[in-house]
């Protein structure tokens, strides 16, 4: 029996074994007093939809508003968002807030993302409301902290609603008669956080406590005062102390700038009035992303990407996606993909994944939406929390990117497959942008005697897909901020001791070959001179397995190592002999100019790696996806492309069937004809009827050498994983709840174990008894 009458004496509650009320309220108020510990709160981070009107914004819209005045509004916040965002990024100390990698953003009451600024990270529209959630349901009646005038948080944790932790966000509420009508942000990737490694990005994580500053959304400034406590403790966490002091800073001062513009417009319009406008905004998009979603062809489209390392070791782990549409209705369903790796730092939690779904759909599937919460909200997402996408609160997340890019790129991917039949379309089809951070994070000590963490902007220069009618962009901007910058190398130099020998030159074949070609990327090499204490580090993947796919016919990014030349000082080299200044990393590693150099090549998971003066490290950017056949590309640009010295006289032959003078580049357009026709004569002769193909190309299971992780076929209740025990790697199958716990031994034990095994064999082999240290 439960007992819910309010008049119930201590003597009936007795009796019936229940507390009075008066009891019950002693219990609730204990429990809420003595709370052990707040973490993320799933019913949160799990929604990514828009919140239900509030009755102000109920009353605001009844009361009737002129569409007019709303699209003034709209403009008006635009403004203000682009002067704030351009602040950051005149102002601010970070390489991340110099090139772009911020973004500023306006939010409802209840904290739906209404419009962001018009530059910067649109994968922010998708995340920031989570910490804004969480702030009113925790602090706003929190007697010790609450929500006042002039207060601002500050947060990072990828945990509580970010892209990943390099990211500090600066929110403040707008206020108004002591009520909160909106919310203003900003925040910028700030790179160095006090993880395990320089930069913030730490590829080296093992645990969430090698990922550095994990801060939940607290108060940093109350009433309008930057809290000096809570600052110094800041400083104290991380590499640069007065990184976190300027750009924290500057993030207040953009902020106060785009209130400051936000309180004029509500003088002219009223509070009911901007508020109504901020809700019709996010309602007016739902709505819109319903109406074309019921435009694409119902179906069940499905795009599969596999990773090739954890940055670690050599593995292959799966993403897995189906998007099903039917009418307005869209589901995306990441069931089968890979088990999250408990003690490698590539695991995403599920809203940093959702974040770059966001980037895609509002840069590449309709970009002339608004930039708000409200473009995802109706497209439901399935997934099964406790994989690398979806990984639970102790997996290490250093390197969530990893995860959150192919969310990005599976989305793009599919558009194209979604809408490539629509006779509407509101963007072009684009075959995959290149995904991967390929630049150089450092840390040490710079020539001025200040310790520093961060990273190159390079990772900027990512190359566009191409599209149905023409080539991809040549480096041209990274997938997650299209008006980002590469940077300038001569400014960086002022700052650290570092020279990029060879900055952002096109490598030649570097592109995704189609009927259209995607776009190419550069190089680039780096040396170290004039520092104690100085190291580079890569946390990319791709060297063994393409990251990127081309799209109806085209080719994928090629596969891109770290190549290195260790014990060798090339500056004094240059001194000796200047004629030696003329380096590509292809020209380094067959030529082998430094005769004292040690030449290696590594995949791009990197660990911080201390460098002397003049030690050689080389990277280069990847490519866009092709689109098309490349038998189908018009032999003249071909011609061209191995003139401007962009691709190779083989690819134009092999890979094009292009035949031409290589001395006067003249087109031989019947032998072009002739080689083309016997290279579809060859691909008829290479194939099989399909359940020919499928018997011989299908297997149960992946190779048995292979590390592989995730489902395998189109079983998505199963996963295949690699399980380290005493015995060595075993391959389970097993669903995702019954797979035991994934953690990987460390490479260096595996090493030494196998070296004592050597040891021991030769010993014994030759009869040598020797006693070792334990």
């Amino acid at each position: 029996m439960t007992v819910t009458d309010e008049s119930v004496t201590q003597e009936q509650a007795t009796q019936q074994n229940t507390l009075t009320p008066q009891e019950r309220e002693w219990v609730d108020q204990f429990m809420d007093e003595t709370t052990l510990f707040l973490g993320p709160d799933p019913l949160i981070m799990r929604d990514h939809s828009i919140q239900a009107r509030s009755p102000k914004e109920e009353e605001a819209i009844a009361a009737g508003v002129d569409r007019l005045v709303v699209e003034r509004i709209r403009k008006r916040i635009a403004g203000a968002l682009d002067e704030g965002y351009e602040m950051c990024e005149a102002q601010g100390a970070a390489p991340g807030a110099k090139w772009g990698d911020l973004t500023t953003a306006i939010y409802t009451a209840d904290g739906d993302v209404s419009y962001l600024s018009c530059h910067g990270v649109i994968a922010f529209s998708a995340i920031l409301h989570h910490p804004i959630r969480y702030v009113m349901k925790y602090w706003k009646d929190e007697p010790t902290v609450g929500i006042h005038e002039g207060d601002g948080f500050i947060h990072n944790d990828a945990r509580f609603g970010n892209v990943h932790n390099t990211d500090q966000s600066m929110i403040m509420p707008i206020v108004r008669g002591g009520e909160i009508v909106a919310w203003v942000a900003a925040t910028i990737h700030e790179g160095e956080n006090g993880a395990c490694e320089p930069g913030g990005m730490p590829s080296g994580s093992e645990t969430p406590f090698d990922d550095g500053l994990r801060m939940s959304p607290f108060k940093i400034v109350e009433r309008g005062h930057l809290r000096r406590d809570l600052l110094t403790f800041l400083q104290h966490s991380v590499r640069d102390p007065k990184l976190q002091l300027a750009d924290l800073k500057v993030k207040i001062t953009a902020v106060r700038k785009i209130m400051e513009r936000i309180d004029k417009v509500i003088d002219e319009v009223g509070v009911d009035t901007f508020v109504a406008a901020l809700r019709i905004t996010v309602e007016d998009v739902d709505a819109e992303v319903r109406r074309r979603i019921s435009e694409l062809p119902d179906g069940t489209y499905s795009f599969n990407q596999f990773m090739d390392s954890t940055l670690k070791e050599n593995i292959l782990i799966k993403i897995a996606c189906k998007i099903h549409v039917r009418g307005d209705k869209m589901t995306v369903d990441l069931r089968g993909t890979g088990p999250e790796i408990l003690n490698r730092a590539i695991n995403s939690p599920l809203c940093s994944v959702k974040s770059m779904m966001m980037q895609a759909i509002l840069a590449f599937w309709w970009p002339d939406l608004p930039r708000c919460t409200a473009a995802m909200s109706c497209i439901e997402i399935i997934s099964d929390e406790g994989t690398w996408a979806d990984a639970s609160y102790d997996a290490p997340m250093g390197q969530s990117l990893q995860a959150s890019f192919r969310g990005f790129s599976m989305m793009q991917a599919l558009y194209g497959k979604m809408s490539f039949s629509t006779p509407h379309k509101y963007s072009n089809i684009v075959a995959n942008w290149f995904n991967q951070i390929n630049t150089f994070l450092w840390g040490g000590v710079t020539q001025h005697g200040d310790i520093v963490g961060n990273l190159c902007a390079d990772l900027n220069g990512m190359p566009g897909g191409a599209k149905p009618f023409r080539d991809g962009e040549d480096a041209v901007s990274p997938l997650f901020c299209a008006m980002a910058d590469t940077a300038e190398q001569e400014v960086m130099e002022e700052e650290v001791p570092f020279m990029q020998l060879v900055s952002k030159r096109l490598v030649r074949d570097n592109m995704g070959f189609g009927k259209f070609t995607g776009g190419m990327g550069y190089e680039m090499i780096v040396a170290a001179e004039g520092t104690p204490e100085w190291g580079f580090m890569t946390v990319t993947s791709g060297a063994k397995f393409s990251s990127i796919y081309g799209m109806f016919g085209g080719y994928g990014c090629g596969t891109y190592p770290l190549a290195m030349v260790k014990g060798t000082n090339v500056y004094e080299h240059f001194r000796q002999d200047n004629k030696k200044f003329d380096l590509s990393i292809e020209k380094i590693m067959n030529e082998r100019p430094f005769p004292d150099g040690k030449y290696s090549t590594y995949h791009m998971g990197l660990q911080f790696d201390r460098a002397k003066d003049g030690e050689l490290y080389m990277i280069a950017q990847g490519a866009g996806g092709g689109y098309g056949d490349p038998l189908e590309r018009l032999p003249e640009s071909v011609v061209r492309d191995v003139e401007l010295g962009r691709i190779s006289q083989k690819v134009a032959e092999e890979i094009f069937g292009v035949r031409h003078d290589p001395t006067t580049f003249r087109l031989d357009v019947e032998g072009t004809k002739q080689a083309r026709a016997r290279a579809r004569e060859a691909r008829l002769r290479r194939g099989k009827p399909y359940a020919e193909f499928i018997k011989e190309f299908v297997t149960e299971e992946p190779p048995k050498d292979l590390l592989y992780y995730g489902s395998w076929g189109d079983d998505t209740e199963e996963l295949t994983a690699t399980l380290f025990s005493i015995d060595g790697p075993q391959r389970v199958k097993a669903p995702l709840k019954e797979l035991p716990i994934i953690i990987i031994p460390d490479r260096r034990e595996l090493k030494i174990t196998a070296l004592e095994a050597r040891l021991k064999e030769l010993e014994d082999k030759y009869g040598e008894n020797v006693k070792h240290l334990a």
